[in-house]
């Protein structure tokens, strides 16, 4: 039907009421109100039968005239029937002494002037509503208002006036009956955020026909319940048929007045002073001044509150205020320690464990997670092993001041010594080759999409090789150069852009990471190159078990240090191989498919199957470090293995098989990347 044309919306602000009662059960209870006034006026037209009446026509022998009287004690009705019969004749009662019945000859159902309706299918529905009140029966004023509710209760009509007529036949009782109006259009106010749409959907079947309060009603809880669903503080408060059938739906929606946040004591639970500043916290809410306030929205604002790091517990509580239609949020936090000390324990990845222990390290560091109150991040961390070692401090801002896009900034300095096993491996037994590097940079970070990050930054490095004595060293045992510049240090500043993109965030879910650095020559002896790196992740869930597929890539353009060759083989590449030990070149493809599932409580197994290759690319790397340790430059391994769960991440535990015939043991600790 086309002519919802007519239906207009409006807005305006409303009043809220404390509780949504039905309308239909408001309207109900106007009618029926009006219906108990008409029942009495019934009875009062009962009494106007008291003497006996004088008919043309003999009068009926069953009953002359009647009178109906009306008392309400504390929950019941009563009635009460006297008639007047010719002598000899005695009157009919009830077996119930409190409820006189009054014989009724004819029902009828009109129109409030006494006329037959215009539509006999509101007659119908009339006629079809009364239970008790048939031609030719007994009533009590009981069952005759019980038939007027049934009338009132069918949504067709407006209202409804029992009247009794006292004729040659007997007494006719005629409901007058006035029916609703025809829907003809639809004024809506207050709905700010209700779709338009969706008020013309739940409208439109009734158009041009008469409003049915029944069917009114759920179009109302329709709206409510869509509010509802959405955690939306909103509803219809109001509802009017106005003259020409034109309906007005008033809705009330509870916009946010004001936010503000409350500290909590870790201890007492009683308001306290807190270290945040209340701004930190505000400004990674959603929910702003002004909005309807959706409780679903809340519930996210509190859990980013949560992920912040330096709250111990975050609620809200919503408050009413002088405006009705407005409400105040207020935020309860209770603060964490804002830092401390830790030391702990841990296996350097890139090691490997044929020497007993040698891939154990040692940790210290002080964090302090809320730097001026301002969710500010200072790390400060020393990790020690028997060959390698990492000093870093790291200050993180995770959301700059007065930008809107969440971006962050990280500044790092970092000095470590690592061992260069992973390219130029293979030093006689007494001799060792370890790689230090000096850091230090600015990262910027970014979501972009949902899913997606980005980071840019610039960074400088200082490398360089040294001896089991600490003394720089430019060649190794084979004569392969350390360093591109042919000094005992290369330099680079290198400009980074990285992309992210993660699915659900559990390990078996969709990951791609893009990386690229461009290594800029200020200076002439400063590295010049361009690398890139991508890897992929897709896990896909069979029955109890999960397949997980990844592939890793990259290329290396332009005068780059050997030891940044891209190493391939070891627990987190090509396992059954050693560390780098399959090769190392300026390109390298690396894929993995694994089956994890699990065996018993907190235990899990694994197959897996891993390939990588330098495609051809080893030579290419100053010294060919990879030629002179006459690696491969492809291989595979296959096996299985069993997982953990434990408080420091799944610990893995993998035997596998190379395609040199060999075999390995590989331990690890967290998930591989």
């Amino acid at each position: 039907m086309s002519k919802n044309e007519d239906v207009r919306f409006t807005s305006s602000s409303l009043k809220i009421p404390l509780s949504p009662p039905s309308f239909f059960s408001q309207t109900l209870g106007s009618h029926l109100t009006e219906a108990t006034k008409s029942v009495i006026h019934l009875v009062n037209s009962f009494r106007n039968f008291r003497t006996p009446l004088n008919f043309l026509a003999r009068p009926s022998p069953l009953l002359c005239s009647a009178s109906l009287s009306l008392s309400q004690p504390a929950e019941s009705t009563q009635l009460e029937v006297a008639a007047t019969q010719p002598k000899g004749q005695n009157v009919a009662r009830h077996p119930r002494e409190d409820e006189e019945r009054v014989l009724i000859s004819e029902v009828l159902v009109r129109n409030k002037d006494g006329e037959e309706l215009e539509r006999k299918d509101l007659e119908a529905e009339a006629v079809a509503a009364l239970k008790a009140c048939r031609p030719n029966s007994a009533l009590t004023v009981r069952e005759v208002q019980e038939d007027v509710h049934r009338i009132i209760d069918s949504g067709l009509f407006w209202s409804c006036m029992p009247v009794a007529v006292d004729t040659r036949d007997g007494i006719r009782l005629v409901f007058q009956v006035e029916p609703n109006q025809e829907f003809q259009g639809l004024v809506c106010e207050g709905a700010n955020v209700l779709p338009s749409k969706f008020l013309e959907d739940a409208f439109r079947d009734g158009y041009g026909k008469v409003v049915n309060i029944r069917r009114l009603d759920d179009v109302i809880t329709s709206i409510n319940d869509w509010y509802n669903e959405r955690g939306l503080f909103g509803m219809v408060s109001g509802v009017e048929i106005l003259s020409g059938g034109i309906i007005r739906l008033k809705v009330s929606e509870a916009e946010v007045n004001d936010i503000s946040v409350r500290f909590l004591d870790r201890k007492t639970g009683e308001p306290t002073i807190g270290k945040t500043k209340p701004e930190t916290i505000l400004r990674q809410l959603t929910t702003k001044k002004g909005q309807v306030y959706s409780l679903i929205q809340g519930k996210r604002d509190a859990e980013t509150v949560l992920t912040m790091g330096i709250m111990e517990d975050v609620s809200i509580i919503h408050q009413s205020v002088g405006d009705r239609d407005k409400i105040d949020l207020v935020m309860n936090v209770v603060e964490r320690v804002s830092g401390g000390f830790s030391a702990g324990g841990g296996i350097s990845r890139g090691i490997t464990t044929s020497r007993p222990l040698s891939g154990l390290i040692g940790s210290f560091a002080y964090s302090h997670r809320n730097v001026f109150g301002r969710n500010q991040k200072l790390n400060v961390s020393l990790e020690r092993g028997q060959v390698d070692s990492i000093f870093r401090i790291n200050y993180t801002d995770p959301w700059i001041e007065g930008d809107d896009k969440r971006t962050s900034r990280s500044i790092m300095i970092q000095n470590s010594r690592t061992p260069g096993i992973l390219v130029h491996g293979g030093q006689p037994a007494n001799s060792s080759l370890t790689i230090g590097r000096v850091t230090a940079g600015i990262e910027f970070s970014r979501p972009f999409r949902p899913n997606w990050s980005g980071t840019v930054g610039l960074i400088f490095q200082h490398a360089g090789a040294h001896d089991e004595h600490g003394k720089p060293i430019i060649k190794d045992f084979y004569s392969s150069p350390l360093t591109a510049s042919g000094n005992t240090h290369d330099d680079a500043l290198l400009a980074k852009f990285e992309s992210v993109y993660t699915g659900s965030g559990d390990h078996g879910s969709s990951m791609f990471v893009f990386n690229m650095e461009q290594g800029l020559p200020v200076l002439p002896e400063w590295l010049f190159f361009n690398r890139v790196n991508a890897r992929a992740r897709k896990g896909v869930e069979i029955g109890p078990a999960c397949l997980l597929l990844s592939l890793s890539g990259g290329h290396v353009v332009g005068n780059f240090s050997p030891h940044e060759a891209f190493a391939i083989g070891g627990t987190n590449s090509v396992r059954g191989y050693e560390e780098g030990a399959v090769g190392s070149g300026r390109s390298h493809v690396v894929g993995s498919g694994e089956i994890s599932f699990p065996l018993y409580g907190p235990l899990g197994g694994a197959l897996f199957a891993d390939y990588g290759t330098d495609l051809g690319s080893g030579p290419t790397v100053p010294g060919d470090p990879a030629g002179a340790r006459l690696k491969p430059g492809s291989g595979y391994g296959y096996g299985f293995g069993i997982r953990l769960d434990s408080p420091l991440g799944p610990l893995r535990l993998e035997y596998a098989f190379n395609d040199q015939q060999a075999q390995r043991f590989h331990f690890g600790v967290g998930h591989r990347n």
